[in-house]
Formats: structure tokens, C-alpha cells, sequence
């Protein structure tokens, strides 16, 4: 496990951006309005790994997210960050906004540093993303945990992704509904920095996380283009929906094209 020594001060929350997806957004009362077959509820737990290319303790964990990445119940996501490209090799893959977020969940789960391998389980516990025992333990409790969530619903209509969130408690509302657009797979050759020679796998490899809206606890409904999704050819996406930018995950789905 490598630490960074500090934590950069986090950035205020930037407003959200419109969503130019050609989404459409309507409040719905009840889901007996709704048309068609739904499908069934879905109640993934969400697992991060937070990676690096430089970073010489961070396979064993790309392969056990790879692992994860194959489980219907899980939905597994890596973000890899910068913060190691000084030690001679540029993370190809690292975003800033994925240090940022690592950063944001540092503080949100009171660790004094960021590192990698981390992975953050259901945006509510963190283990070091080689720890098999330790994952599994975090995920098992995610599934147990006995907490009112919203229920999330997809279903394909004519080329679109129909995204359906039942009401909630007031306890549950002011949160992110997040859309992430991921490859299922990038394979990396090094040839500098602490894994040169090696060919390194990254499984559903985030490119993009775009905040859709706040979620104040009312039933709602999304409309989105599947050609859209798929843009710029990414091959995978899932929705979640996240107390805060960073904090608890109330409900999250894979979405299939």
C-alpha cells in the first residue's frame, strides 16, 4: 500500500452542469403511471478502486476489482489517479477529477491520507484494495445492512434507456444522481516507473462521471439515448445515486447496451 502524505484541500462543490444528453426529467407520483414491463429492483453494491499505473502494490487489486468487475451483484468500478506520476511513469488512464473524488472521500471517511490500492465499498467503508478478506467482509455488510433505499428501476424502450427511482424517507433525500461511462476493459503496457515491462488489465475503467441531478426524495423518472451512452465508444455505464458529491449509496444499476 502506498500513502500520499497529505491531503490537498478539497475544492468548493461546483454547480452541476447541464446535462446536454438530451435527458428528459419528470417527477412521477406513483410507478403505477409507468408503461411497459419494469425490470426487477436492482441493489448492486458499489465498489471503487482507487489505482495507479506507478504504483507497484496496485495489480494484485486491479486483478481482484477484475474479479469483482464478473459478479451481477456488484458493480466495480476503477479511478485511477495522477498523484503518483512524478515516480516516472504518466498513469494513461488517471483523470484529476478521480484524485479529487478520492480526496473528497478521504476527508467524508476521516482518513488522514489518500493511498493506493484503495477501493471505498458503498461509498461508506474502505479497505486496501488487495485485501480480499477485507473487500469481501465490507461488501458483505453493504448487503446486509438493514436501511430504507430507494428502489431503482431500467428498462430499454426503442433505442433508450428508461431509468425509473421510487420515493424515499426525507432522510434520504439531497443526493447525487451520478451517470458513469466506463470501458469494460483497457490493457496498458509500462515501460517506465515501478512497473515497467509489465502488461497491466483495468477492468470498467471510468472515463467519465457527470453529475445528472439532485435527488430530493421524490419518485422521478429519466429518459436517456442509448447512442448517447455509448458514445465516444465506451462499452458500459451504471447509474448511482450517492448521499452528497461523496457519502453513502442509496441505489445503483448497470446499464447494458
Amino acid at each position: 500500500m502506498r500513502n500520499l502524505t497529505r491531503i490537498i484541500p478539497l475544492r468548493a462543490n461546483r454547480a452541476f452542469a447541464a446535462f446536454s444528453f438530451g435527458l428528459c426529467l419528470s417527477l412521477l407520483s406513483a410507478f403505477s403511471a409507468y408503461q411497459g414491463a419494469m425490470a426487477k429492483p436492482t441493489g448492486a453494491v458499489v465498489v471503487e478502486l482507487y489505482t495507479s499505473q506507478g504504483c507497484n502494490s496496485c495489480p494484485p487489486a486491479d486483478r481482484l476489482l477484475g474479479e469483482l468487475a464478473s459478479r451481477e451483484d456488484i458493480i466495480a468500478l476503477t479511478f485511477n489517479v495522477d498523484y503518483w506520476d512524478y515516480l516516472g511513469w504518466k498513469d494513461t488512464l488517471a483523470q484529476p477529477a478521480h484524485t479529487e473524488r478520492q480526496r473528497q472521500y478521504a476527508a467524508a471517511l476521516r482518513n488522514r491520507t489518500v493511498y493506493t490500492p484503495q477501493m471505498v465499498i458503498g461509498g461508506r467503508q474502505h479497505a486496501v484494495g488487495s485485501d480480499s478478506a477485507a473487500v469481501a467482509a465490507a461488501i458483505e455488510a453493504e448487503q446486509n445492512r438493514n436501511t430504507a433505499r430507494p428502489i431503482l428501476h431500467l428498462q430499454h424502450l426503442d433505442g433508450r434507456v428508461l431509468v425509473s427511482l421510487s420515493a424515499a424517507p426525507d432522510s434520504l433525500k439531497d443526493a447525487t444522481i451520478w451517470l458513469v461511462r466506463y470501458d469494460q476493459r483497457q490493457d496498458v503496457p509500462i515501460e517506465r516507473g515501478e512497473n515497467a515491462g509489465n502488461n497491466l488489465v483495468y477492468h470498467n475503467v471510468v472515463r467519465e462521471m457527470r453529475p445528472l441531478g439532485q435527488w430530493r426524495g421524490k419518485a422521478l423518472q429519466m429518459n436517456l439515448s442509448q447512442e448517447m451512452l455509448a458514445e465516444g465508444g465506451r462499452d458500459g455505464c451504471a447509474i448511482i445515486v450517492q448521499k452528497g458529491p461523496v457519502g453513502p449509496i442509496l441505489a445503483a444499476a448497470r446499464i447494458t447496451f
